[in-house]
């Protein structure tokens, strides 16, 4: 498929190296020649430097031969008016749009189909509905969800004395006493796909495939962390902070908002009145005990500053603090201080993972991929297929069923009721199956998960 990128920073740059990856003809488009010039020297795009709202920019570009445009310049209006030129010469054409200002919200519901967006990411609103989902059940470090919210495959560390330690996942259903199906462990940075002799071990990160109205059960039954989280302190005001500000007040959630900046401080507490906004640094020390870190049930840091929002976590998983989420955009950092930041959310990558995702369903490929996550710190993907006429080994059981090395399929849906499957499963025409598998191999259909 030839893509357009419109605007080559953080989330540019993150789509650039997935849709090359996936086999995509790309070319990007930016006014910083430097920044093309990296992309030259790492993948094997086309560049074009210029204004990519411009019309003489996009047609050099090729919108008139391209079946997608993606739009993700710093500014919202460039963004906007880059769609609406580019389908003025390719009525074709879709078009995504990355718009980030709240005030814009409306407008781009009632006139979408005026202004020609296929499609409007708001990557910090994305990266508070997620924090969001991870503070409704903290005992999880990460939550992806499939088949329309009735799947989620979770991730949770096995503590020292946990009643999962040394147990073989053969008997994993005595303690769960729900139906789950762990489908990838990462034990010291290395990611398994486990079969049923597979022994927990203390410090492994576990991912579990379960149904969505068996979490709270499941939580309950392995005795993790139960209670709801009532006070989240904040640190850093920008739009997470907004949009994440309202999602937990209206759920009557106890926020207090540090940020630093005065005149920012000062538009926060008149748009949310019901929060408590401190003006100060949140990375002091003596800021942070003052109000109270110690008595909070999450900390969440999201100021603009990957490593000021780590050291922030460190400190307060520290002090104990039961839920710490961490803001990261390098995903580096992640891996490096994995045990010691607690959850980790990164706008960038949560944006590029719904374009691709969208990019795929553009595809209509034989049994195509509908959802993507990438799980064990990028070292495995859960994937999720619709099975249609041309995909193989349909109503063969499982144990029959010749997966490549690698591969476990962890959940089938079947007229709307999901099955976690054992060898005796099948899946049939019509079905949604989740698979999950180790990185290393592009997988664009489900056919590629067999064995020829």
């Amino acid at each position: 498929m030839k893509i357009l990128i419109a605007g080559d920073g953080k989330v540019g740059m993150a789509l650039t190296h997935e849709l090359v990856r996936e086999g995509h003809d790309v070319t990007v488009i930016d006014s910083n020649m430097n920044a093309l010039r990296m992309d030259l020297g790492r993948y094997d795009v086309m560049t074009v430097n210029g204004n990519a709202a411009a019309l003489n920019t996009l047609r050099e570009a090729g919108v008139e031969q391209s079946e997608l445009l993606i739009a993700a310049t710093s500014a919202d209006e460039t963004n906007i008016l880059c769609c609406l030129t580019a389908r003025s010469l390719n009525k074709n054409l879709h078009t995504i749009a990355r718009v980030r200002n709240p005030e814009y919200t409306e407008q781009l519901f009632t006139m979408r189909e005026y202004l020609g967006l296929s499609l409007s990411i708001n990557p910090e609103f994305s990266a508070a509905r997620e924090i969001f989902r991870l503070l409704q059940f903290p005992g999880f470090l990460r939550r992806e969800t499939f088949a329309k919210g009735r799947v989620e495959i979770v991730e949770l560390k096995i503590p020292e004395g946990a009643s999962l330690q040394n147990v073989a996942l053969n008997n994993l259903y005595k303690i769960a006493g729900v139906k789950v199906l762990v489908c990838a462990v990462s034990r010291q940075g290395k990611v398994e796909i486990p079969n049923g002799s597979y022994v927990l071990r203390a410090g492994d990160h576990v991912y579990v495939t379960a149904r969505a109205i068996n979490l709270a059960q499941l939580i309950k039954n392995l005795k993790i962390e139960t209670q709801k989280i009532r006070h989240v302190i904040l640190v850093g005001g920008g739009r997470i902070s907004y949009y994440l500000a309202e999602l937990l007040l209206g759920t009557g959630v106890r926020v207090k908002i540090i940020e630093k900046d005065p005149d920012r401080a000062a538009r926060l507490a008149e748009l949310l009145p019901k929060a408590s906004i401190v003006l100060g640094d949140g990375s002091m020390q003596s800021l942070l005990e003052s109000e109270g870190v110690y008595g909070a049930d999450a900390l969440v840091t999201l100021t603009g500053m990957d490593e000021e929002n780590i050291v922030i976590s460190m400190f307060a998983h520290t002090v104990g603090v039961r839920k710490v989420i961490t803001k990261v955009n390098r995903q580096e950092f992640s891996y490096i201080f994995n045990d010691m930041i607690g959850s980790v959310v990164s706008p960038k990558e949560l944006c590029s993972s719904e374009i691709v995702r969208y990019v795929r369903a553009m595809q209509k490929q034989t049994g195509q991929v509908i959802t993507l996550h990438r799980i064990a710190n990028e070292g495995a993907e859960a994937l999720e297929f619709n099975v249609d006429d041309e995909v193989q080994w349909c109503n063969t059981p499982l144990k029959d069923v010749p997966l490549k090395q690698g591969v476990l399929i962890s959940c089938i849906t079947h007229k709307g009721k999901t099955v976690i499957p054992d060898g005796s499963s099948v899946f049939q025409k019509g079905d949604t199956v989740i698979a999950v598998v180790t990185s290393g191999r592009v997988i664009q259909q489900m056919n590629d998960i067999f064995e020829e």
